[in-house]
């Protein structure tokens, strides 16, 4: 059974950071592409950061770029994210997405598995 495990969520304050992780399990193939996906209240879920399963080619969302760092262990099969320099509006459920069909696929908003998700809260 696939699972995707998210840690690393809290309570900042604004210019503060955190890091996510990603603990995944289960998966019988060979993984092709993980990321980063965020909701906020009320709002649609929206791309943060990808990167291939192998490390390499990391993408992320033009309000991001700078700032946020993705990357992937893959001896230990865990993906990362550390956020710098949060903002509040960034406050959000933050979820890991796996693509078994490529980054383009999961850039596009589909993902063959999600995690629960982890909160971040951003004070002002």
């Amino acid at each position: 059974q696939v699972q995707l495990v998210e840690s690393g969520g809290g309570s900042v304050q604004a210019g503060g950071s955190l890091r996510l992780s990603c603990a995944a399990s289960g998966f019988s193939d060979d993984r092709v592409c993980v990321g980063w996906f965020r909701q906020a209240p009320g709002k649609e879920r929206e791309k943060v950061a990808a990167i291939s399963f192998q490390g390499v080619s990391p993408r992320y969302a033009d309000s991001v770029k700078g700032r946020f760092t993705v990357s992937q262990d893959k001896a230990k099969n865990t993906l990362y994210l550390q956020m710098d320099s949060l903002k509040p509006d960034e406050t959000a459920m933050y979820y890991c997405a796996d693509n078994i069909f490529g980054c383009w696929r999961l850039w596009t908003g589909g993902a063959s598995y999600w995690g629960q998700g982890t909160q971040v809260t951003v004070s002002s």
